[in-house]
């Protein structure tokens, strides 16, 4: 797109939602000569408004002003933000194209894109593409749903490559923007409320991450996957299709044979023990073969990756350790606001657990978690401000669940339940708006409380 004259209405681009996202979607427009306006609907951070300010970009919150917005050529929309808002309805009556920060910010840059999608391990799986990336000297940004934001780093960087976290949201208003190569790790039940609560649209929303793809470029999947598989029989896809398993041998992708991971993307073969993997757990094992083919599809050496997935460590808030009290191990896995990312974390236990759950359930069918409940939970310490869910889901299959109503009160319960060799997990399954800011915000309170002990 060209620079256009400043200031007139024919070239007004209207940011919605002034977050991460939103700020350095606004910088990038501003660079490339549009007329900016921000709106808010919500309170905007105070440093994202110094931020707009320091810019001179004219913004607004706790309102959206109708007459300022449906004069947009284009309008950027912070994920967060459903298609059933009604200033989205209005827009979109109006044929005014809505469209995601990613896709905006893709306009101005040449560089190798590897995205990542899927229901779970995608912030994981991420941060050690990255990892194994950045380790090997490549000139290469971190962004999506992790980190700077990408329209931030497009105006302000000049990297070769991006790895980009996508979640289904920001993939549902990204049109022409291409993945040169994509990574889904799975399909499970989440955000089922933004979907009409129909699960064919959801998995639709994931695969829009192959959308504009060619014969060049390389789409990754899970072959273990029913949802992604089911998906794969119905549409062509024109990317080189490389998949990962660890069920069964495959000619081309990765595998498992016994202990070794085992990686034919490319002529060299690559090998490395599961026990030399810096992530543990078998949810990890598909995290770290989905990394590994993306370094195998831009040639890195063995040694390198080896190395990488070695030496890599966990992002904050995902299975994360925080200390062990008279031998009790806290585990804090508040990004877990699914079932899917509670089920694989309870998966990877090997003792007894206090499980903390609970927050703002979005319609979730507890029926996956009932055998793990069973055989590895002594005791459920429910952490929102409505739990009757949980207790109907597992009232039959542990004999302790207690309501509590802070991170403190739900460490010092949950310690109080759990002995000697156990693992208090707060693994939540819900997401945390009823008591705390965020995921992170009920992260931290939680190893806050756990370190006053």
């Amino acid at each position: 797109m060209k620079k256009k004259e400043m200031g007139s209405k024919q070239n007004r681009i209207v940011v919605l939602g002034a977050g991460e996202s939103g700020t350095g979607a606004a910088f990038l427009a501003q660079q490339q000569g549009y007329d900016v306006f921000v709106s808010d609907f919500g309170s905007i951070a105070e440093s994202y408004k110094q931020q707009l300010t320091d810019w001179h970009i004219r913004f607004e919150e706790k309102q959206h002003t109708e007459e300022e917005i449906l004069q947009a050529v284009e309008v950027i929309k912070s994920p967060g933000i459903p298609e059933k808002a009604p200033i989205i309805k209005k827009l979109k009556e109006k044929g005014i194209p809505v469209i995601s920060e990613i896709e905006f910010a893709g306009r101005y840059t040449n560089a190798r894109i590897v995205g990542i999608t899927g229901s779970n391990g995608k912030t994981t799986t991420t941060s050690l593409t990255y990892h194994i990336l950045k380790n090997a000297g490549m000139n290469v940004g971190l962004a999506g749903n992790i980190g700077k934001s990408f329209a931030y780093q497009v105006a302000t960087e000049k990297f070769d490559h991006y790895v980009l976290e996508l979640s289904s949201f920001m993939l549902d208003d990204m049109f022409r923007f291409k993945v040169d190569i994509a990574v889904l790790l799975n399909i499970t039940p989440d955000h089922l409320d933004r979907y009409e609560y129909k699960m064919e649209n959801y998995a639709a929303s994931k695969f829009r991450i192959a959308q504009n793809q060619s014969p060049a470029d390389y789409f990754i999947y899970c072959a273990d996957d029913p949802e992604t598989m089911k998906m794969m029989e119905s549409r062509k896809l024109e990317a080189q299709l490389l998949p990962f398993s660890i069920k069964k041998k495959l000619t081309t992708g990765a595998y498992l044979d016994q202990d070794q991971l085992i990686i034919n993307a490319t002529k060299e073969h690559f090998q490395m023990s599961i026990n030399d993997l810096a992530l543990q757990g078998k949810h990890n094992i598909y995290n770290s073969m989905a990394s590994g083919i993306v370094a195998k599809v831009l040639e890195l050496r063995n040694e390198t990756i080896r190395e990488s997935m070695g030496s890599f460590r966990n992002i904050e808030h995902r299975l994360e350790f925080v200390a062990k009290i008279s031998g009790i191990s806290f585990i804090n896995d508040s990004k877990a606001t699914n079932v899917n990312s509670t089920w694989y974390a309870l998966e990877s236990m090997s003792s007894e657990v206090v499980l903390i759950l609970g927050g703002v359930d979005k319609g979730n069918d507890y029926s996956m978690l009932k055998d793990l409940v069973k055989h590895k939970v002594k005791a459920i310490v429910c952490l929102g401000k409505d739990n009757r869910r949980i207790h109907d889901a597992f009232e039959d299959d542990v004999e302790v669940i207690v309501n509590t109503f802070s991170a403190e009160e739900a460490a010092q319960v949950a310690y109080h339940l759990a002995k000697k060799g156990d693992t208090v997990l707060l693994s939540p399954a819900c997401a945390s708006f009823d008591l705390f800011k965020n995921y992170e915000d009920r992260g931290r309170q939680f190893k806050q409380a756990v370190k006053e002990l």
